[in-house]
């Protein structure tokens, strides 16, 4: 009966965010004329509608520890990867405007990437490699420069709650090379919102942002090792039950 009562919740929230989306990406296309903050505000608040309708649908509820360690300028966000709830959660819920770098092929899902095709983005091509990290770099550089923040989840792609994928170095040699502080923030995310499941479960997310790390006399090898062992630390300390599970 609850596994019932979890399918209709989650088969009514999908089709309330499909509408949505639908409805919002069409919109985005007459804020385009709008000065980019106000264009920026404005497309975000589907992301807060789709958080708001996860909590009062699905009972996804969310606290955020360390806020404060927000740095008063220029950062590169790295984050943990569990599930697409971060991906919308975060978009609105920093100071300022997020940069992601992701996959350009995004671009080209009806409506979804239509919205975020006209936000100042960086969609790359991974087939290019090197040629491919120039680009993000340029970009980067441009987009620190006009007090935007870029954000990069170094394990590539969502990793199930209580294992650790391969952090790759992307985000820590764009740090390095624009001498950008690394803001790490660990989550639960995937505990209530699973990889690839269509049922969502009620729960509170933790989402807690260290303190920024800077690039100061360190490789890019480095600063990731330091951002990686602080974002697997916190994630035992915001789920403890699945990684005792692996004792």
């Amino acid at each position: 009966m609850l596994r019932f009562s979890l399918f209709l919740r989650s088969l009514l929230f999908f089709l309330l965010m499909t509408i949505l989306t639908v409805v919002w990406s069409l919109a985005c296309v007459l804020f385009a004329p709008f000065p980019y903050a106000r264009r920026y505000y404005l497309t975000a608040r589907w992301n807060v509608i789709v958080i708001w309708m996860a909590k009062v649908i699905c009972g996804i509820r969310y606290q955020v520890k360390g806020f404060e360690n927000f740095p008063d300028g220029p950062a590169v966000v790295l984050s943990k990867h569990q599930s697409a709830w971060e991906t919308i959660f975060l978009l609105p819920m920093t100071p300022r405007p997020l940069v992601f770098v992701f996959k350009k092929s995004l671009t080209y899902i009806p409506f979804f990437g239509w919205g975020i095709a006209l936000l100042r983005m960086i969609p790359i091509d991974r087939s290019k490699g090197r040629d491919a990290f120039a680009q993000v770099v340029v970009q980067g550089r441009k987009r620190l420069a006009d007090g935007q923040w870029i954000i990069m989840f170094p394990e590539g792609t969502r990793i199930p709650v209580g294992q650790t994928g391969k952090y790759k170095n992307g985000g820590s040699r764009l740090a390095v090379e624009t001498n950008t502080p690394v803001v790490p923030i660990a989550h639960n995310a995937g505990e209530c919102w699973p990889k690839n499941s269509f049922i969502k479960k009620p729960g509170l997310i933790t989402v807690s942002i260290g303190k920024p790390i800077y690039p100061e006399n360190m490789d890019s090898s480095e600063l990731m090792a330091k951002v990686e062992n602080w974002i697997e630390s916190e994630m035992r300390v915001i789920s403890p039950h699945v990684y005792s599970k692996q004792k």
